[in-house]
């Protein structure tokens, strides 16, 4: 069952995230991960707004777990964690 990454963002370092998503992208497809929507246009309904939100779409949840915990990704990720507070959350298509 293919899986979908979901990623709510709030950007406070512009820079240090541009590397982050430079670095992430490749780790992402390197796992199979095709992105279906990347900070574009929303309306946010109920709960914390963030600015950016993120949805990739994996082959299965293990891939995208593998992906997260993965070198390259925690690399890109190093970037991130001090120059954005974020929200993620592997979840399970229907099929």
């Amino acid at each position: 069952m293919t899986a979908l990454w979901i990623a709510h963002v709030t950007v406070t370092d512009a820079e240090a995230y541009g590397r982050y998503a430079e670095l992430a992208g490749p780790a992402i497809a390197g796992f199979g991960g095709v992105f279906l929507a990347r900070g574009g246009r929303h309306v946010q309904l109920e709960g914390n707004d963030r600015a950016r939100n993120v949805v990739v779409r994996f082959p299965s949840v293990e891939a995208a777990e593998a992906c997260y915990r993965s070198p390259d990704y925690q690399a890109a990720l190093a970037h991130a964690r001090n120059a954005s507070v974020r929200d993620l959350v592997i979840v399970e298509e229907i099929g």
